[in-house]
């Protein structure tokens, strides 16, 4: 499984570091992705999910 979320499909940003001299390096923000049991299509399976979708309810927890 690669850094992208199985539910909504945010992966890595792209961007530069700008330090005060101006000068710029390339850098990757990575979303926060959790590892949760969850119950996709009346199975229980191990998903990785970024923090937004757990919290605002898209996914369904295994209890």
């Amino acid at each position: 499984m690669s850094r992208i979320c199985a539910i909504c499909g945010k992966g890595p940003s792209f961007g530069n570091n700008v330090s005060h001299a101006n000068n710029k390096t390339r850098t990757v923000w990575y979303p926060n992705l959790q590892k949760i049991k969850a119950v996709r299509n009346g199975s229980v399976k191990t998903i990785k999910v970024c923090t937004r979708c757990i919290r605002s309810g898209h996914v369904t927890k295994a209890l």
